[in-house]
């Protein structure tokens, strides 16, 4: 198998610790909350296998990259500035940026406003949603009034932090299980149900499900462990933080289209579906290919490792 090789880079201001392997034409992985680049420990080796240079940076705030206090250090602006300057720290005009999640996100928000720097993107487990009419906070607001959304709940700053901080194994777990295609099967807790006061708790009633997923080891579970004991939640959940201040910061994101090719991976069991529309993006991303799978949850990449590597190098084969 090959190799996968670690480095620090300076990007925008900051040190960011990068995974990479092979040699050929780039493409970037940005991985999403609360993850680390390990997410694409199986894409890394295939991709290099197929002949490109895989880079899987740990996100700002995340792992061994560095981790800036200020809420606003988490505004989209400050993450596309981050992989263009990865880009110009390895020597590349152009990559291919792929995301989940947040890293998702990322990578349709860098499409958009960088056509000129990315040949193409994937988004994972999240589409691209446009910027909408009012700030995205606010309408969460009015969506949920009195009822728990996690989202909602992440925003007042320690909060969320001390919850997740409390028990890092036990919180990883939870999380891992409730967003996971397996989650009906074992009762995984739900981040927004119709019962659960706006006052809950994240891991409020969340049954005690011992172990980790049948696509992850107990030995994955470690390697985020100690990254989060060590690196602790702030920045990461800071991103969500960030939301109404991107909409205020961005304005140039209204219906902006995405004229790259693209192509949208996800799984058929993941809850964001359910408030996370696709039609606003089959609209804005003209040029768009969608793969699914059946019964995966939220953490693509990992539940389903091999479709994902065929998905991602039959696209990148034909680009």
């Amino acid at each position: 198998m090959t190799e996968i090789t670690h480095r620090t880079i300076q990007t925008n201001g900051i040190n960011m610790h990068i995974a990479e392997a092979g040699e050929g034409p780039l493409v970037l992985l940005v991985h999403g909350f609360p993850e680390l680049w390990y997410s694409w420990r199986h894409q890394l080796p295939a991709l290099a296998e197929a002949g490109y240079h895989a880079v899987a940076p740990d996100v700002r705030g995340y792992g061994d990259t560095d981790k800036p206090h200020e809420i606003e250090a988490y505004a989209m602006r400050e993450m596309v500035a981050d992989y263009l300057g990865v880009l110009d720290a390895l020597g590349e005009e152009k990559a291919v940026i792929v995301g989940h999640d947040w890293g998702s996100s990322m990578a349709w928000t860098s499409a958009a406003l960088h056509p000129e720097r990315y040949r193409a993107v994937v988004g994972m487990s999240v589409p691209y949603l446009p910027r909408g009419p009012v700030p995205p906070l606010k309408m969460m607001d009015a969506m949920f009034k009195d009822k728990f959304f996690y989202i909602l709940y992440f925003q007042e700053p320690g909060v969320a932090e001390a919850e997740f901080e409390a028990d890092v194994r036990r919180s990883l777990r939870l999380f891992t299980w409730g967003a996971a295609g397996e989650a009906r099967e074992v009762g995984g807790f739900a981040t927004a149900t119709p019962n659960r006061a706006r006052d809950s708790k994240l891991f409020d009633d969340a049954p005690d499900i011992e172990g980790v997923p049948p696509w992850m080891t107990e030995e994955d579970l470690d390697y985020y462990v100690e990254k989060f004991t060590k690196g602790g939640f702030r920045g990461p959940i800071n991103r969500y933080r960030c939301m109404d201040i991107d909409h205020e910061q961005m304005p140039e994101m209204q219906d902006r289209k995405i004229e790259i090719p693209a192509l949208f991976v996800y799984g058929e069991a993941d809850g964001v579906m359910s408030f996370a529309p696709m039609d606003p993006m089959k609209q804005l991303v003209p040029n768009l290919k969608l793969v699914s799978f059946p019964g995966a949850g939220h953490w693509t990449q990992q539940e389903r490792p091999k479709e994902t590597n065929e998905a991602l190098i039959d696209f990148l084969n034909g680009l």
